[in-house]
């Protein structure tokens, strides 16, 4: 007997809050795997998605939104730059700003497939129920925009109940909207709060840094000016850039290069342009430098990539 069961024996209430946490992990597991019986992925309440894989995943390049995501079965990794975060059903991951980050699958097979959800966290509302709250702006700005933390039982518990309203879509309705201000409320108060506040925050740094996502986003294919960005929001480029890689755990140009990449990769696939045509698309004036940076980031050149992107498809689409 390891040191924590002796330590629940000896503490009726802990054992208690133990048990009913497992409890609710059961059910959420059990919910999600009745909502989805396929791999894949749906949205059964607004805002509220579920993923289901029965074995673990390549690297899969996305843009992170921002987003209380959980684990009922399996584990995750995501990457953001140099920075790794790995999940389970015992933690839950937030991230607060679109970032391009790449994610895997570890654990899932046919017998206990990978579970998992995620819950779209609306700005508006992040501040609303800081408002309601009475919190206050954090004063750290340095804050990475994704990480990892324990699911406390209260959490869990809240998550559970949103899930629960899937067998009762009148309920839902009125009762959907209260859970999820209940969930952001638990979030602010836990250990991630101040990464929440990234998301509805209304001065600082991090205001500042979510404004030069916004821009670099919008213009990935223009080049990159980093002096006329930093000059806008009203910082030193030095500090502009200590900054944003507090925030995003990437340089500015780092971030260019892998959105300008992905979304080469998203065109190569569903515009069946070519390598030459997706890279003038997405801003770079020399297709060779374009195919070595994709092969560095995707592991492969682009049309040997996109062709394999494909050919997995179809395994995909014949097997359902």
């Amino acid at each position: 007997m390891n040191a924590a069961n002796i330590d629940l024996m000896n503490d009726p209430q802990a054992k208690r809050e133990a048990d009913r946490a497992q409890a609710n992990r059961d059910e959420l597991k059990e919910h999600i795997a009745q909502a989805i019986c396929h791999d894949g992925t749906i949205e059964p309440l607004k805002g509220l998605h579920f993923n289901r894989s029965s074995s673990p995943s390549e690297c899969v390049h996305s843009v992170s939104i921002p987003a209380f995501c959980a684990i009922a079965q399996g584990s995750k990794e995501v990457l953001l730059g140099s920075d790794r975060y790995q999940y389970d059903p015992m933690h839950y991951l937030l991230a607060t700003a679109e970032l391009p980050i790449v994610s895997q699958i570890l654990e899932a097979s046919k017998e206990q497939p990978y579970l998992s959800l995620r819950l779209d966290l609306d700005p508006t509302l992040v501040g609303s129920v800081m408002v309601e709250a009475g919190h206050p702006s954090s004063s750290r700005t340095d804050v990475k925009a994704i990480d990892v933390s324990p699911l406390d039982a209260n959490l869990l518990d809240a998550v559970v109940r949103l899930v629960r309203l899937l067998d009762s879509p009148a309920e839902a309705h009125v009762l959907a909207p209260l859970i999820k201000r209940e969930i952001i409320y638990r979030l602010l108060m836990g250990e991630q709060g101040n990464r929440l506040r990234h998301i509805a925050i209304l001065g600082g740094y991090a205001h500042h840094i979510a404004r030069a996502v916004e821009r670099l986003r919008k213009d990935f294919n223009q080049p990159l000016r980093i002096e006329s960005i930093a000059r806008e929001l009203g910082m030193s480029v030095s500090g502009f850039h200590h900054h944003f890689k507090s925030v995003t755990a990437m340089s500015p140009l780092q971030f260019q290069k892998q959105l300008r990449l992905q979304e080469a990769r998203r065109v190569m696939l569903g515009e069946n342009l070519d390598a030459t045509s997706a890279a003038y698309r997405v801003g770079y004036d020399d297709a060779s430098h374009f195919n070595r940076e994709y092969k560095r980031l995707f592991g492969a050149p682009p049309m040997r990539d996109v062709e394999r992107l494909r050919e997995a498809a179809r395994e995909t689409a014949s097997s359902i």
